[in-house]
């Protein structure tokens, strides 16, 4: 008999519509001959099933199963592709472990600690991890700009805590920018972090574990159009993509070996991403942990995976049956 897998999408956040992308992506990627796959959207005031007639069918929150014609469909493995709220940041993930139900995410802790890019990153400096400077806002706090300024530069980019997709996120080039800025962080989360600008080259490295072994894909080299990597840079095609990227064979295996050893480390599941700046010193600067990362036409993962010689189909096939 076909296991059930369930994609997960939808979510709180302004990111909805990217999660929604991903969603069809992978329905397309997983091994319909081997799994029943189903769509289930969730937003705040209902839990929907996109059944394979068109239709739709409400999830029973009591233990995530819904009715499709005269027989209930319980689910066997949650793929989680919602970027933000509630996918991201462990609650979905705490919800899944309490009714047994393996999920194909980092566990609640891991998934908490890597949203709050803040302290995430105050972590991993301890493990040696090269970190960019910053400082937290949080909603309500008054702040001292020229003081943050006076200790990070200018400019800085400044950005909501806990979002992605660059939603809210601004780089700050003169001072008088920063107090609307900030108020645009604001709008996507009660934290805002201020963070350090650093030039340099920006890449992207994919990480998964299938078998019991943690296998870092090719590093993507990001070339934007834009002011910085934003929206329409990362979904509107403002951007070129390089993989594999244009840096040395030793810079490759570095990045590599630490997005390695940071999926080691949280104690990640199932396939993360790791952002970095490379500046002129060749020592990579850890900008975000995404352990939910896109899967939309313009993600990075589906072209690295592509660039390593694998197969979706199987890669995921491999993640589904590790657990």
């Amino acid at each position: 008999m076909k296991k059930n897998i369930a994609i997960i999408a939808g979510g709180y956040s302004s990111e909805y519509e990217v999660s929604v992308r991903s969603a069809r992506n992978l329905y397309g990627f997983i091994d319909r001959e081997r799994y029943s796959v189903y769509i289930i959207l969730i937003e705040r005031d209902r839990w929907l099933a996109q059944l394979p007639d068109g239709g739709t069918a409400p999830v029973d929150r009591n233990d995530f199963s819904f009715r499709m014609k005269d027989a209930r469909i319980r689910i066997d493995y949650a793929y989680v592709t919602i970027h933000g709220t509630p996918g991201e940041n462990g609650l979905l993930q705490g919800y899944f472990d309490m009714l047994g139900i393996p999920c194909s995410s980092c566990g609640t802790l891991a998934s908490a600690l890597t949203f709050n890019k803040y302290l995430c990153n105050r972590l991993m400096s301890t493990i040696g991890v090269r970190v960019p400077d910053a400082v937290r806002l949080r909603r309500g706090e008054a702040f001292d700009g020229d003081g943050m300024l006076a200790r990070l530069g200018l400019p800085v980019f400044v950005k909501p805590n806990d979002s992605g997709s660059s939603f809210g996120v601004s780089r700050v080039d003169e001072a008088s920018q920063l107090q609307a800025a900030v108020d645009k962080a604001f709008e996507e989360s009660d934290e805002v972090v201020i963070e350090r600008f650093i030039p340099g080259v920006e890449v992207t490295c994919g990480c998964l574990r299938t078998k019991g072994e943690i296998t870092a894909l090719p590093v993507t080299e990001v070339v934007s159009t834009r002011v910085f990597f934003d929206y329409d840079a990362k979904y509107n095609g403002e951007s070129q993509e390089i993989t594999p990227a244009r840096i040395s064979p030793a810079l490759t295996a570095t990045v590599q070996q630490t997005t390695a050893a940071i999926y080691d480390f949280v104690g990640a599941r199932g396939i993360i991403r790791v952002d970095y700046i490379i500046p002129d010193d060749g020592n990579p600067v850890l900008l975000e942990i995404n352990t939910t990362p896109g899967m939309t036409d313009a993600s990075f993962i589906p072209q690295q995976v592509q660039a390593a010689g694998l197969e979706m189909k199987d890669m995921l096939t491999g993640i589904i049956e590790n657990e």
